[in-house]
């Protein structure tokens, strides 16, 4: 296929963009509210992962040191703790601190005065990097010498799980669904300006026009009403991601959640609309045509 063809065909794809103004504009408003839909759950999805990442590192594991330790001996057992692979830090707490955080909390500390604080242990407040071992990793403090009791929350590090593992198939599911929404309104575009071209397309093959050379525009009508969909539902996903992150900051009362900066995801965004974009357009249109040539 020489230069002059190919520039044809590209000129072609471009002007059946225009040329079937109502059904392109519909097909790329349908691609931009997928999109959007798919790209602003898969945000706040990922904020949501982030903030339980958060909160499960929050969720400590104790390790008793035997009382008879002195606390030189007592923090040497920290090295050993931090020598676990799925140990994050180790922090140890003296019986004195331990007592002093314990009165703290409570609401009349008046009467736990002169509680002597040799009747405490000292302990490490042990941090994972992955809590769904938590087990094991409790199981492995477990067998150090000085350590004699822990103290984990296995039901807290289990429910983080489940509700990571919900919002990861929830938006697998909803990303799968929008896809073929998507694709299958591109592919209608594309066949219905098929079917207002079958005369030319019949006559195109009865002088002996390859498939491909049939094929190129459409292709490129689709490439672009994707890409065009993608570019535009980027913009308005930050500008409202933006501006909803500025909101929920401004209030007090939603304190607990951190939103990311969209410029921290912003390239990752950018790449996934435009792939989406591209492979929705051109695959819409690759499906419609091969059927449409196989009639």
């Amino acid at each position: 296929m020489n230069k002059n063809n190919i520039g044809y065909l590209l000129k072609e794809g471009v002007r059946g963009v225009f040329l079937h103004g109502f059904r392109s504009f519909a097909a790329v408003c349908v691609t931009v509210a997928c999109l959007i839909i798919m790209g602003s759950f898969c945000l706040i999805s990922l904020n949501l992962n982030v903030m339980v990442s958060e909160l499960e590192s929050e969720n400590e594991v104790l390790a008793y040191i035997d009382e008879n330790y002195s606390e030189a001996e007592a923090k040497s057992v920290g090295s050993q703790i931090n020598m676990i692979a799925n140990v994050k830090n180790a922090v140890f707490v003296s019986r004195e601190k331990a007592l002093e955080q314990f009165v703290s909390e409570q609401d009349d500390a008046s009467i736990f005065e002169g509680i002597d604080a040799e009747t405490l242990r000292d302990r490490f407040e042990v941090t994972l990097v992955d809590n769904t071992i938590m087990k094991q990793t409790v199981s492995d403090i477990e067998q150090i010498n000085g350590v004699v009791k822990t103290s984990a929350h296995y039901e807290i590090s289990d429910g983080f799980q489940t509700v990571r593992n919900v919002l990861n198939l929830t938006s697998a599911v909803i990303i799968l669904v929008l896809l073929v929404v998507s694709l299958f309104i591109i592919s209608n575009t594309v066949k219905l300006a098929l079917y207002d071209r079958k005369e030319e397309i019949a006559i195109m093959r009865m002088v002996g026009a390859t498939n491909s050379f049939i094929r190129l525009p459409f292709i490129v009508e689709g490439f672009l009403l994707g890409i065009i969909g993608s570019v535009i539902a980027f913009f308005i996903e930050w500008g409202v991601y933006d501006l909803l992150a500025e909101r929920i900051e401004a209030m007090d009362t939603l304190q607990l959640f951190r939103i990311i900066p969209f410029t921290t995801v912003l390239p990752f965004v950018l790449v996934a609309y435009l792939i989406t974009g591209f492979l929705v357009g051109v695959m819409g249109s690759m499906l419609s045509i091969r059927k449409f040539l196989q009639v």
